[in-house]
């Protein structure tokens, strides 16, 4: 019987911008997370940017962090960027409250 070698957990956090807000983004996020069996979550963020967190195995982080580039079909992303790695996140994927306290 063949030993299964655990695979690396990958957390990061995302800030995405562009004509991101009002497009479904966030509910994309949510069910694409879900989908790919990822931990996390997303909100708006008061700069008009959506804000994720992606946790779970680091090849499909990575996968998540490829279709985040484009989002839904109304989405126009102009950038993905990496604002925070590690750390840890509750199981389930959830959408949070916009950020307003800025």
């Amino acid at each position: 019987m063949a030993s299964k070698e655990p695979q690396a957990r990958r957390t990061i956090t995302v800030k995405i911008e562009g004509r991101v807000q009002g497009v479904y983004y966030r509910a994309w996020t949510f069910e694409t997370a879900q989908k790919l069996g990822l931990d996390g979550t997303v909100r708006n963020m008061s700069d008009g940017s959506v804000e994720a967190v992606f946790s779970g195995p680091a090849v499909v982080v990575a996968d998540m962090l490829k279709r985040c580039k484009k989002g839904p079909a109304d989405a126009r992303v102009t950038s993905v960027t990496i604002t925070k790695e590690g750390g840890s996140v509750p199981p389930g994927f959830n959408v949070l409250a916009t950020d307003r306290w800025r």
